[in-house]
């Protein structure tokens, strides 16, 4: 593979830069509350999975 010049890499990387596409700041506030209330909906759910086998070992564990 070629080696590209210092100068060359700077150009690419300029070019490279104006395609992305930043978010408006509706955006970032919209998709920022919707991970938020995804998080709040998974953390309830984990803690119900974990409250039942916790009360499963709990119950396993007084037989012995």
């Amino acid at each position: 593979m070629a080696k590209t010049s210092p100068g060359e890499f700077i150009r690419q990387v300029r070019s490279e830069g104006s395609k992305i596409h930043w978010p408006s700041r509706q955006e970032t506030v919209t998709t920022a509350i919707f991970v938020a209330i995804m998080m709040l909906i998974m953390a309830l759910f984990f803690m119900g999975i974990d409250s039942v086998f916790g009360t499963v070992v709990r119950w396993a564990l007084s037989l012995l």
